[in-house]
């Protein structure tokens, strides 16, 4: 596979919360961090996720958002 996407974190599905449409999935990385996104449940589905197995986050973002209090 060849993607455009230059952000690709490699890492292992952790969970997977199931909702009526939407997944939250959450994968966690060789060092222990976690992201986490929401995606269809077709998807999930299609992609055959499960807990352990192994996944990518793919970042495609024009912009990234930093704040403060």
């Amino acid at each position: 596979m060849k993607i455009s996407a230059r952000n690709i974190l490699k890492g292992k599905v952790k969970k997977i919360t199931t909702g009526s449409v939407n997944s939250e999935v959450t994968i966690e990385l060789p060092d222990g961090q976690e992201i986490t996104s929401i995606i269809t449940k077709k998807s999930v589905e299609n992609l055959k996720l499960s807990v352990g197995v192994p996944a990518c986050a793919v970042i495609k973002s024009s912009e990234v958002m930093i704040a403060v209090d």
